[in-house]
């Protein structure tokens, strides 16, 4: 995370909207929602990481990853390596990589929109694409409805944060997950020039003692940290709350970052903690200091085979697939915002609902309101 001016703007080409409190640019191609500026009092801040590799040629890599930045949706959800009953998906499916077409722009009452489509070829539908800002809210609100599909999908969004260069400079916090789990499969190889630091498939609790690679625990709420390594987990979402919410605080520098969504769509919330670990191109180590922070209806980062197929999760009657009907469309909706937070604010620990927005409350018992539309959620 870092301030920066609002007129810093990437060559790839897309749209911008703004209002009181933010200013966006969403790339054509991807979709992807970055960089992003949040007016917090006389602060501009940008929290959202983007690729280091953005001005190089990188033939061959799929689209969604030349561009790399912010948050995009991805339908299916992950590395999409094996093929699904003929369906051959790129990674994160073509929402992430395809261009968008702009449906159009908005602004009344204080709101600006942005709407974009795409018509999916791998399985035939429709996407509408829906960037939402309101006065005085530093917020923004994403919906993705998906229309006319059929059959099992996997789906999920992409946030990542831009840490400062701190060892534990954010706090990390989820409202409950019944369940932690590290990746099965081997995430990062040495042989590949990949190096994880996570013992592959262990199981957990806490985010506090998380099982290593060499027998002992890591604290994965606290961020950077872990230099030289890739990993990744999946919590296990609770479906009873109304809402769920992902938090990260920056204590020093006085602000907070915290995503909500419904956990009856957007199931479970996947970690990817990107600190170096890939010294192969394009990523050749200078990756760090990210955390993907992304919720999904998903099993891990595989994909839809992986997802839609028997996995240990569904077999325990969890769901990692969201079956879809062309004749009923499926919405997908989440908040992402930022408050500045006073000093002695540490980690999230709980967030609820008040007339006009949401509580952020610390463990160190300091409240923070923040102006929110909660009704998004579900409507």
């Amino acid at each position: 995370m870092k301030k920066t001016s609002p007129k810093t703007r990437s060559a790839t080409a897309g749209w911008s909207l703004g209002s009181d409190r933010v200013k966006a640019f969403v790339t054509r191609t991807g979709g992807q929602l970055g960089p992003v500026f949040f007016r917090l009092g006389r602060r501009t801040i940008q929290p959202f990481s983007v690729a280091p590799w953005q001005n190089e040629p990188l033939p061959g890599l799929p689209a969604m990853l030349r561009i790399l930045r912010g948050d995009f949706f991805c339908a299916p959800f992950g590395g999409n390596a094996m093929a699904f009953r003929g369906e051959r998906h790129p990674p994160h499916g073509e929402t992430a990589n395809r261009a968008w077409t702009l449906a159009g722009r908005s602004r009344a009452g204080g709101t600006a929109c942005l709407h974009a489509t795409m018509t999916n070829r791998v399985r035939p539908g429709r996407v509408d694409k829906r960037i939402t800002l309101r006065r005085g809210h530093a917020a923004v609100y994403c919906e993705h409805i998906l229309s006319g599909f059929s059959g099992p999908m996997c789906f999920g969004t992409h946030p990542m944060l831009r840490f400062p260069d701190r060892e534990g400079a954010g706090l990390l916090s989820v409202s409950g997950f019944t369940g932690g789990h590290v990746a099965p499969d081997p995430w990062e190889a040495p042989e590949r020039k990949g190096y994880h630091a996570l013992k592959l498939g262990s199981a957990f609790a806490s985010l506090k003692r998380v099982p290593t690679r060499d027998g002992g625990v890591t604290d994965l709420s606290r961020f950077p940290a872990r230099r030289g390594f890739e990993d990744l987990v999946m919590l296990v979402g609770d479906p009873r709350p109304k809402f769920a919410w992902s938090a990260v605080s920056f204590p020093d520098e006085g602000c907070v970052f915290f995503s909500l969504k419904d956990p009856r769509v957007l199931r479970h919330t996947v970690l990817w903690l990107s600190n170096g670990g890939r010294h192969y191109p394009p990523w050749n180590g200078r990756h760090v200091n990210v955390l993907g922070l992304e919720e999904v209806t998903a099993f891990f980062h595989y994909g839809l085979a992986e997802s839609a197929g028997r996995n240990f999760l569904n077999r325990a009657g969890i769901p990692t697939a969201a079956n879809l009907d062309p004749k009923h469309p499926t919405r997908i909706a989440h908040i992402m915002a930022m408050a500045a937070a006073p000093r002695g604010f540490d980690e999230v620990a709980d967030i609820s609902p008040v007339p006009g927005g949401v509580t952020l409350r610390s463990r160190s018992g300091i409240r923070v309101f923040a102006p929110l539309d909660l009704d998004f959620i579900h409507r």
